[in-house]
């Protein structure tokens, strides 16, 4: 069965960090694109975050550049997001996904992780 789990969310004060785990069954996460989505209550969701599978290319949307990090380990099958710098704007429901191509259709999705500000 292919499924993405996302892990690693929780309350965080301004200016604290969290790591977002994205945990693949059923397919090697190497083969695909990878994103990070995010929804905030009342907004669209945004990609944020993608590591290509093909050269380790990421992209990373205005909005977090520069504070967070997306990164693969192949022999955990798992794909992180390290979030640095947290705002209360970075609130929101975060999302992984698996596809042919970063900024386009995806395949596979997880579940969502909830990161709230705590202040």
């Amino acid at each position: 069965q292919v499924q993405l789990v996302e892990s690693g969310g929780g309350l965080v004060q301004p200016g604290g960090s969290l790591r977002l785990s994205c945990a693949a069954s059923g397919f090697t996460l190497d083969y695909y694109d990878i994103g990070w989505f995010r929804q905030a209550p009342g907004k669209e969701r945004e990609e944020i975050s993608c590591v290509s599978s093909s050269d380790g290319s990421t992209y990373y949307a205005d909005s977090v550049k520069g504070r967070f990090t997306i990164s693969r380990d192949s022999a955990k099958n798992t794909v992180y997001l390290q979030m640095n710098s947290l705002k209360p704007e970075d609130t929101a429901v975060y999302y992984c996904a698996g596809g042919s191509s970063c900024l386009d259709e995806y395949d596979y999705w997880g579940q969502g992780t909830q990161v709230t500000d705590s202040s």
